[in-house]
């Protein structure tokens, strides 16, 4: 699909966001500074329309955060999120309503985010009342039109949600997703809870609606095949930033990060007889409390040098449309011209 690469939808520009720890008395009688999660740090980058950008990393990279900052559930601590040029935090009243219709989320849990006590009409009835996005006479053929879009029949209207399946259910999020008529869908973990069978019809229909209705799609995932397979564009975090972002295949085929190349190395695979042994990246992931001085990836990277633990690399171009955060590259050594990482085997 063709996407115009000019219209910029929504921008990040330089988005931290703390969450502040409970003080503990002997923190308070010491007189020590209150603790925080650092859970996004600085996250820059851009979404054109109609494009989708995938958004990857290990489990508490930050995904999730960015996902509920960029739909304006979590407020930034710092930065500003922009969408069609006007920064989300000081948008009141009507324009805070039309922001909160035109970029919806969906939502990982299909199930408790569908309230159980009430049908799927209701849930679809309240979505289009509350956004005045129909005359109430015409509801009833709006919510038909929309479970035709998600390919549920006409009877599951009037069930509840504990009558479906999870891929239905899934379909429910998305069918309420699009009753306000969004142009941005913030998927989080969309199908990971979900059969693998399931997953590819999800994402499929996710694909077929994009193109349809002219949706913009941030597709938070950990599963590096639906991404390749959704994506336009894929960023890539580690630590609650975005150490490289660039075209999905210049991504897969030419990581500029070895962090991004550690975690291609330990993706599986889909012959069951090339089981990987592969691990994202060697050690644990650092406190987020805590964080290293100097690049975010130098206490897990095999090639960091003495720069890494001073200097924090910023997003700099590797190509067109590619950036990456890594010292390395600056020196014209690019991760995938290095020898393979060593990996620890799973067991």
């Amino acid at each position: 699909m063709m996407i115009p690469m000019n219209d910029t939808v929504i921008s990040a520009e330089e988005v931290s966001k703390q969450f502040t720890l409970p003080q503990t008395m002997s923190r308070r009688l010491r007189g020590a500074p209150q603790l925080a999660v650092n859970a996004l740090n600085g996250v820059n980058f851009t979404l054109k329309r109609g494009e989708t950008l995938g958004i990857v990393g290990e489990s508490g990279c930050g995904k999730s955060t960015l996902a509920r900052v960029l739909v304006g559930l979590l407020d930034c601590t710092e930065g500003k999120v922009m969408f069609e040029g006007n920064d989300i935090a000081y948008l009141r009243g009507n324009a805070r309503r039309s922001y909160n219709r035109r970029v919806q989320m969906i939502f990982q849990d299909p199930y408790s985010s569908l309230n159980p006590r009430m049908t799927v009409r209701q849930v679809l009835t309240e979505a289009l009342h509350v956004h005045r996005m129909r005359p109430r006479a015409e509801i009833p053929g709006r919510i038909a039109e929309l479970l035709d879009l998600v390919r549920l029949p006409d009877d599951a209207a009037d069930r509840y949600p504990h009558e479906f399946s999870g891929g239905q259910r899934q379909r429910i999020g998305i069918a309420r997703a699009l009753a306000v008529e969004p142009d941005v869908l913030v998927a989080d973990e969309l199908v990971s809870a979900l059969d693998v069978s399931v997953q590819a019809q999800v994402v499929n229909l996710l694909l077929q609606l994009q193109e349809k209705l002219h949706l913009t799609v941030v597709f938070v995932a950990h599963d590096l095949r639906l991404v390749r397979h959704i994506s336009h564009r894929v960023a890539v975090m580690y630590l609650g930033s975005i150490l490289e972002i660039g075209p999905t295949e210049a991504l897969f085929s030419t990581p500029r990060q070895p962090y991004t190349r550690a975690l291609l190395d330990a993706a599986p695979e889909l012959d069951p007889t090339h089981r990987t042994t592969s691990v994202a990246a060697r050690g644990e992931l650092p406190s987020p409390i805590n964080l290293p001085v100097g690049c975010p990836f130098n206490t897990r990277c095999p090639f960091a040098f003495d720069r890494c633990f001073v200097e924090r690399p910023l997003l700099t171009e590797r190509g067109p449309m590619h950036r990456a955060a890594c010292h390395l590259t600056d020196f014209g050594l690019a991760p995938a011209a290095v020898p393979p990482m060593q990996t620890e085997a799973v067991s």
